[in-house]
């Protein structure tokens, strides 16, 4: 019994002791030696070895809870413009939810793309980063499934699908000029069927705003609410670094026509693309004006309308 084990453990000590050495042993040998060891298929793992691992506590355990969706959450919305729709939502996505959305991001950010010809492409308009968030991940499946139940029976269950979503990110400089979000053409399903989809609506969450200009700018909106009798915009109090508080208006008429919004953390716009015959509504174009400075990040939500192939 006792030679058994310590054949066992011979044959395992220079079983570890191969493998340590196998790559500097690469560095000393005759190439003719070398050549059949460069070949093998070494796992690119960490060896385990436990007579060299510290046994005298446990191995560390992540303290980090797992996501919850709070599907009780709440938000506010608001009217801006009947033609075209937009409708302001106020705290649609939560500051924990801003969190994890920026972390799923962040790895795959990449100068942004748009789509001509059914092609995608680098342009000079678009000059912010773009990076696609995963379906499966599930602060993102929370946040597609509220902005889901706001498009009520606008969606059709089994038919329609959210897309996937995009975070769009803009540096000083940067900036997105006068653009749709749907396509003149229909695109084909990506199941390889003879279906075609068209992007439904959008949202446009922010998710930091931490800067100055970049405001979301629509030259065909009309305001439906009243200015204050001094002429002011609706708006929030933000609490200054210095301890004061200051009223700034979420929204602007620009000197060009049309309505500008500001970027605020975790609120977000809305608009319908489509007229009800399927067609792109041009009065629903738009531009993400200059950064003047800072950063801007924003989830970018397209519902699809798919169409039958007849």
């Amino acid at each position: 019994m006792t030679t058994n084990v310590a054949k066992v453990a011979g044959i395992s000590a220079g079983a570890a002791l191969l493998g340590l050495g196998i790559p500097y042993f690469t560095r000393i040998a005759p190439p003719q030696i070398t050549s059949f060891i460069t070949d093998l298929p070494v796992a690119k793992v960490p060896l385990s070895l436990p007579f060299l691992k510290n046994n005298t506590g446990s191995e560390p355990v992540s303290t980090k809870a797992p996501f919850s969706c709070d599907t009780s959450h709440s938000y506010r919305t608001e009217l801006v413009s009947l033609d075209p729709l937009i409708i302001y939502i106020h705290n649609l996505i939560t500051p924990t939810e801003i969190t994890q959305l920026l972390q799923a991001g962040e790895p795959e950010f990449a100068p942004s793309k748009v789509t001509k010809g059914g092609r995608q492409q680098n342009t000079k308009e678009r000059t912010s980063s773009s990076a696609g968030l995963p379906e499966d991940n599930p602060t993102v499946q929370c946040v597609l499934k509220r902005a889901r139940n706001f498009l009520g029976n606008m969606f059709r269950d089994g038919w329609d699908e959210m897309g996937q979503p995009q975070l769009v990110r803009y540096t000083t400089g940067q900036q997105f000029t006068l653009h749709h979000d749907w396509f003149a053409s229909p695109l084909w399903a990506d199941d390889g069927s003879w279906n075609t989809w068209n992007r439904l609506a959008s949202f446009f969450a922010i998710l930091e705003d931490d800067c100055t200009g970049g405001e979301t700018y629509f030259p065909f909106a009309k305001s439906i609410v009243a200015p204050g009798p001094k002429g002011e915009q609706p708006g929030i109090t933000q609490r200054e670094s210095g301890g004061g508080e200051q009223q700034k208006p979420l929204w602007r008429e620009h000197e060009d026509g049309g309505l500008a919004f500001r970027p605020v953390a975790g609120n977000s716009l809305f608009w319908i693309n489509l007229h009800p015959n399927g067609t792109g509504d041009t009065r629903t174009k738009h531009a993400g004006l200059p950064l003047e400075s800072g950063q801007k990040t924003a989830m970018n939500i397209w519902p699809r309308q798919y169409y039958a192939y007849e």
